[in-house]
């Protein structure tokens, strides 16, 4: 460390931070949309408000008789599978989701019923908001390249975090000071320096916990070791899931599952989300109740345990977990933020927002202190980075802009809808990542930002005419929540198209005043 610790923490710091910023911007855009992953999901499946408006919530929580529906259509579709899934109706979503695997190398199945009358229910094909979850972590790559990618990335920010808080040891100075009229340098400094400490210690929390939640995929040894990779005994062992039966080979025929529901529901008040059913048709199938977890930070389904050719009771688990449990558990629930309510969800949506901002500062200071002096040329790399900053900061928000605008625009009896609906997504953010490198820099910055303002506000657009397609008056029974998501819609818009207002005025004003001179008399840094 010839140049001193801080130095080289500054240097790693800076390498590190663009190493990893555009995967690491990636991934706080689409995480911070899931904390509103279910309402993205209805927004993008109206379809199920109009249903839950038909069922009533009678109807839809008859979990006992939507459990049969789908025992019912599965007995007749999924012969010989190894285990199903019945996702029960809600109040909000009254509609029978089943899955099935089959034996090894065998695609899985899916189906969707209607609640009340057990045919296929009739709605868009949409990812929804899941979309966006899956890449949060897994990049929409084969999941575990993806969730290694994303874990190497995390590890690397918290390394990025450490460096920067030993690097700025103003740190909490500056974040009081905003020097907008010194340089674009000092300016996208201090713009980075103030989202990273505003919301330092949910940066810290989010990296920390993120990297926790895929610890056991990173580090399996001490399973594999105590456990010779039996990784299901230990999740028994430590009250995270029931205990696994093994089938005996032998047929057996299921018992009717509308008692077990029933019963289920009587024994622990919580709301029952999922039935699964694992070796069904063998002489010993289990059935599985699987609540919701019960409010507080600790990320655990309490559970119910039946035989499944008699229907009695197997196993409870409900709360009991052992401590290394307990804490890992804790983590996942402080990541995911499911025991937020409103405000808070808010408020770790706002601190999501920062982390965007403080990468994206980021990756725009690493360009702008590496700018060509007056009648030097700007070299290859250079001009990469500044394409992928563009891309990144601005494209990726045009590509999920294009992804909702593909969800109100693509025919609703299109084959293979949602993908078309993700092929939609990357098309765009490639297009937007793609032109920057052909356009001039700030050009490109001004360009792409009014394209996603337009993208965003033709979403809100898109949502209220299709809204009123069938009469002016269908828009006063617009779900409430739709309203509040074209909201967040326009006011993005307003966003992008002020930073295009504010690129288009700094080249203004930089043609039209004299150089800044700083308190030691020296020129002010150029400018991006």
């Amino acid at each position: 460390m010839k140049n001193g610790f801080r130095q080289s923490m500054a240097w790693l710091h800076a390498w590190s931070g663009l190493v990893v910023g555009w995967v690491l911007f990636a991934v706080f855009v689409t995480g911070t949309a899931s904390y509103y992953r279910t309402d993205i999901t209805a927004w993008m499946q109206p379809e199920l408000t109009r249903e839950a408006a038909l069922a009533g919530s009678q109807t839809a929580l008859d979990l006992p008789r939507a459990a049969e529906i789908g025992i019912a259509h599965l007995q007749t579709h999924a012969v010989g599978a190894r285990s199903w899934f019945i996702g029960l109706p809600q109040p909000d979503k009254p509609v029978i989701d089943l899955f099935w695997r089959m034996k090894p190398g065998a695609p899985p199945g899916i189906a969707r019923l209607d609640a009340r009358t057990g045919e296929p229910a009739v709605m868009r094909d949409t990812k929804g908001g899941d979309f966006l979850y899956r890449f949060h972590f897994e990049l929409h790559l084969p999941p575990i390249w993806g969730r290694w990618i994303v874990g190497i990335c995390a590890m690397i920010m918290l390394v990025a975090l450490i460096s920067g808080i030993v690097t700025h040891r103003r740190i909490f100075a500056d974040f009081f000071t905003l020097r907008r009229d010194k340089s674009a340098q000092r300016g996208w400094l201090d713009a980075h320096n103030v989202t990273g400490v505003l919301a330092l210690p949910y940066h810290l929390m989010i990296t920390y916990t993120g990297i926790v939640t895929l610890a056991m995929m990173y580090m399996p040894w001490g399973v594999t070791a105590a456990y010779n990779g039996d990784a299901t005994r230990f999740y028994a062992e430590t009250a995270q899931i029931t205990t696994q039966r093994p089938p005996v080979g032998q047929p057996g025929t299921l018992a009717p599952i509308g008692p077990m529901v029933a019963r289920a529901v009587a024994t622990i008040h919580e709301p029952l989300e999922r039935v699964s059913i694992v070796n069904p048709g063998d002489a010993r199938a289990t059935v599985i109740a699987i609540f919701e977890e019960p409010h507080g930070l600790a990320h655990q389904h309490p559970q119910i345990a039946f035989d499944g050719t008699t229907g009695e009771v197997v196993e409870i688990l409900q709360g009991g977990l052992k401590p290394a449990a307990k804490t890992f558990t804790t983590m996942v629930g402080l990541h995911e933020a499911h025991f937020a309510g409103p405000a808070l969800r808010i408020l770790f949506f706002l601190c999501g927002l920062m982390g965007c901002a403080m990468v994206a500062t980021g990756l725009v200071l690493w360009s702008v202190a590496r700018l060509p002096k007056p009648g030097e040329t700007s070299f290859l790399g250079l001009r990469v980075v500044q394409a992928l900053n563009i891309g990144t900061v601005i494209g990726l928000p045009g590509g999920i802009a294009v992804y909702f605008l593909a969800n109100r625009l693509l025919p609703l009896g299109l084959a293979g809808r949602a993908d078309w609906e993700i092929r939609a997504f990357f098309g765009a953010w490639a297009v937007m990542t793609v032109v920057p490198l052909f356009r001039p820099h700030r050009a490109a910055w001004r360009e792409m930002a009014i394209t996603a303002a337009f993208l965003f506000l033709a979403v809100a657009l898109a949502d209220l005419v299709t809204a009123a397609a069938p009469s002016p008056s269908a828009l006063l029974r617009h779900d409430p929540r739709f309203l509040w998501f074209d909201a967040a819609m326009v006011a993005l818009a307003g966003l992008f198209a002020l930073c295009a207002h504010k690129v288009a005025q700094f080249k203004t004003q930089r043609r039209t005043k004299p150089a800044i001179v700083d308190r030691g008399g020296s020129s002010a840094p150029r400018t991006a």
